[in-house]
């Protein structure tokens, strides 16, 4: 057997450079808050009890992801994609709310809807006693 002139590890296969200190670009927190905002907003819109704050958050998730899309633009900061995304599923949850609170006012305006759903919640607490 003969001995490798390279030591163990395939270590001697070159010079050893120095490492060229790495700049990494930086996701923009704006944009990471718009994500998180978008889909905090959209699950609270879907949930229908918190509609309204479900659109509080869509609202502040649309402001987080224009304001991320800005800071995307500069040099070393990345997060064009997560901005987005964010303010895309912010635009959901504000579009979603408005309309589960405009479907609401206009179902609570219309007496007569409201008179058949007092009517059918009556019906059913007699059934339940029966």
């Amino acid at each position: 057997m003969t001995a490798s002139s390279e030591p163990a590890g395939g270590a001697g296969r070159g010079a050893a450079r120095p490492a060229a200190p790495a700049t990494q670009a930086k996701t923009s927190a704006a944009a990471t808050f718009a994500l998180v905002f978008g889909v905090a907003g959209l699950l609270s819109v879907l949930t229908a009890i918190l509609a309204s704050v479900g659109l509080l958050l869509g609202i502040i998730g649309v402001i987080l992801g224009i304001v991320g899309l800005k800071m995307s633009r500069r040099p070393g900061v990345t997060g064009r994609g997560v901005a987005i995304g964010g303010l895309v599923l912010s635009a959901l949850a504000v579009l979603l709310g408005l309309a589960l609170a405009a479907g609401i006012s206009t179902f609570l305006n219309n007496e007569q809807a409201v008179d058949r759903l007092e009517k059918r919640v009556t019906d059913l607490r007699d059934k339940l006693n029966d």
